[in-house]
């Protein structure tokens, strides 16, 4: 009994010294500013970005984490549980007087990327990061490559050259998977006391992320947001609701997530009520990039300006600035001891105390701005204010993909109707007829579960590829879809196989396929195939953008080889030369 007693007391006063080691360590409470410059003429609204429901893996439902947002003091949410964009999005409502937005989260073979604002996809998205990001254009969303640089490589985005609208520059999510163990245990207590100052302790600034956007909008424009990446869950998910069945904790909770930081957008009127409404005027302007980041868990409330002029032309974050003259920058924050860093072409101009004024001469320039303060936390330290650029007289690195123009000859016809033949998985259906000389008729059924790796295949035999940079074809489909063009050289366990996916519906389009663009499938010996070692053409359908036990057909026209024709005319030079 003795021992007993004593193993209390000390259990005891290891919890108390624990406790007060956590008092005495954690990070100080945020600083209450007083209000200061605005968005001027232009209102500005605080708002979530990139939260998850129980719809998928967050605990909360619309009206839990609105409510939350309420106590943070938001204005909006935009909602992105994972789908496959199939689902019809709620339509914007007002729950405990914040605006709700319903978004999706999508993943694709390259990474994770958020959506608002697109219609229903006819067929599931997913697949190549690049087709996913096509497919939501097609629609109408603003797409968002989510947590860039994640260090969990199945979230991370990879898919650089595809023409996405904005970047997570900040992912709460992100920010605490590279932390050791025991630093995590005493953010934990932290949380316990101090739960925002607690979470933006573990935050860093994002070197990587931020070089990769400052590149990227030299090219072209691009939106930088905060994520909250909120799920308010502790825990693995598993079967039924985390929560309630006890196998995740609502830590960190909405309301904390939402109190750490927030975007601001500055919008061109206030909000009116009307939910469709503002939710249209909030969407075009994170399209246009009329909003910043600040992390309110370091000081509170955020105020901040940042303009340009060049003689009669004036701009805002997010805005193209013409030239008309020298260059004058403008910049305030409301926070006195801040440090305000401009940043022209990614790399530091000028520096000031709450404020900066700076002229440029008259030339193309990107302009951005962080705002930095005192004692902040991470290696490096993590920004308090991350606007959005001001694009002044256009772009500096035009080295954009540029379409492929050139005029191609034909080198030889794939096939005939009577050479094509198909596969499938041994619950599906393909079959294959010819329709005139040139013109095939697929037409495919994937089977119902419980079967699985559903597909049909039309499928031609090849060789010398090598003497080919393109394969051109004609096709329209019953339905709008995703066809896999893919390229097989064989293997044991089914071959290796290079494809590039293609959009299809009930207009006859032109297609062209170029060599140098396929991808691999699943595990190959090269990222590119070697052409002369491939033996089969084929045009897949298969479950990753069809629903199992949908059917339909697919018609493809003049499926032939070529290349481009100045390629095409030197070969000829060379040989006549030869001769």
């Amino acid at each position: 009994m003795r021992l007993l007693k004593i193993l209390s007391l000390a259990t005891a006063a290891l919890c108390a010294a624990v406790f007060l080691f956590a008092v005495a360590t954690m990070p100080p409470a945020a600083t209450r500013l007083a209000a200061g410059p605005g968005g001027g003429s232009h209102p500005v609204v605080a708002g979530a970005f990139h939260v998850h429901t129980r719809r998928s893996d967050g605990t909360g439902t619309v009206e839990d984490v609105a409510a939350a947002a309420a106590r943070a003091g938001l204005a909006f949410v935009v909602f992105t549980d994972h789908g496959d964009a199939t689902r019809p999005a709620d339509p914007p409502s007002y729950h405990s007087g914040v605006l709700c937005i319903d978004g999706v989260e999508i993943s694709t073979a390259g990474g994770h990327y958020a959506a608002l604002g697109l219609a229903p996809s006819p067929y599931p998205l997913a697949g190549e990061a690049r087709d996913v990001v096509e497919d939501v254009a097609r629609l109408g969303g603003l797409g968002v490559a989510a947590h860039p640089d994640s260090p969990k490589q199945a979230l991370r985005w990879r898919e650089w050259t595809a023409p996405f609208d904005a970047i997570e520059w900040l992912n709460a999510d992100s920010e605490w998977r590279d932390k050791a163990a025991g630093r995590l245990v005493h953010t934990f207590l932290e949380y316990l006391l101090r739960a925002p100052e607690a979470l933006a302790s573990l935050f860093d600034r994002p070197e990587p992320t931020l070089a990769r956007f400052d590149a990227l909008t030299r090219q072209r424009r691009v939106v930088a947001l905060a994520g909250a990446d909120a799920h308010a869950r502790l825990g693995q998910r598993g079967g039924g609701d985390p929560y309630r069945d006890g196998a995740a904790l609502r830590i960190p909770s909405y309301e904390s997530i939402f109190r750490t930081f927030a975007i601001r957008v500055q919008l061109d009127r206030p909000l009116a009520g009307r939910a469709g409404v503002d939710a249209l005027a909030v969407r075009d302007a994170l399209a246009a990039g009329h909003v910043y980041t600040a992390i309110d868990a370091l000081a509170t409330p955020p105020a901040f300006e940042f303009a340009a002029r060049s003689g009669p032309f004036a701009a805002r974050a997010g805005d193209n600035l013409a030239l008309g003259g020298p260059v004058d920058v403008e910049v305030r924050a409301n926070a006195p001891a801040a440090t305000v860093v401009l940043i022209e072409n990614g790399r530091r101009v000028a520096e000031g105390q709450a404020s900066v004024r700076y002229r440029a001469p008259e030339r193309p320039a990107v302009f951005r701005v962080e705002v930095v303060l005192p004692d902040s936390p991470g290696r490096p330290p993590i920004p308090w204010i991350v606007s959005n650029p001001i694009y002044v007289g256009g772009l500096l690195d035009p080295r954009r993909p540029i379409p492929r123009l050139e005029p191609a000859q034909v080198v030889a016809v794939a096939a005939r109707p009577g050479e094509w033949s198909v596969e499938r998985e041994n619950h599906s259906r393909a079959t294959v007829s010819g329709d005139g000389a040139t013109a095939l008729d697929f037409q495919y059924g994937l089977a119902p579960p419980p079967a699985a790796n559903q597909y049909a295949a039309l499928v031609h035999a090849v060789d010398h590829l090598n003497a080919y940079d393109r394969l051109q074809f004609r096709a329209r489909a019953d339905r709008p879809m995703r066809l896999s063009v893919q390229f097989r050289i064989p293997a044991p366990q089914g071959g290796q196989r290079w494809q590039r996916s293609v959009y299809v519906d009930q207009d006859l389009r032109d297609i062209s396929v170029f060599l140098d663009d396929i991808r691999p499938i699943g595990t190959t010996s090269s990222w590119e195939p070697d052409l002369a070692k491939v033996d089969s053409l084929l045009f897949v359908i298969d479950t990753t953008n069809t629903r199992p036990g949908m059917s339909g057909r697919v018609r493809l026209e003049d499926v032939r080889w070529a290349r481009g024709a100045r390629a095409v005319a030197g070969e000829r030079r060379v040989k006549e030369d030869k001769e």
